[in-house]
């Protein structure tokens, strides 16, 4: 019973970076496309709130771009590491049972 919680530990600090990337991916989506509206009205678009806008929609657009991309970067290190651990593996038979 106490290789559960070695386990359950050890698999929670393979998903502490996974945690962290999406909190702030969160913080990122929530705030990016707000402050990026406010700021190009008053001192990019001299308060045309139409041109804000589609750059409000364009930073929440590489905010989930971003995201995307981290997400398929790390599924593609998981399968690699994966690939590695099953390749050195020996092949289990009766006899290790």
């Amino acid at each position: 019973m106490s290789a559960a919680p070695s386990t359950l530990t050890a698999q929670t600090a393979e998903q502490a970076p996974v945690l962290f990337k999406l909190l702030l991916l969160t913080f990122a989506l929530a705030f990016a496309p707000i402050s990026v509206y406010y700021l190009s009205q008053n001192y990019l678009w001299n308060g045309n709130s139409t041109y804000a806008a589609i750059t409000a929609v364009v930073a929440a657009n590489i905010v989930l771009v971003t995201y995307i991309i981290l997400s398929v970067m790390e599924e593609n290190q998981l399968t690699k590491a994966s690939k590695g651990t099953a390749a050195t593996a020996k092949p289990e038979t009766k006899k290790t049972r």
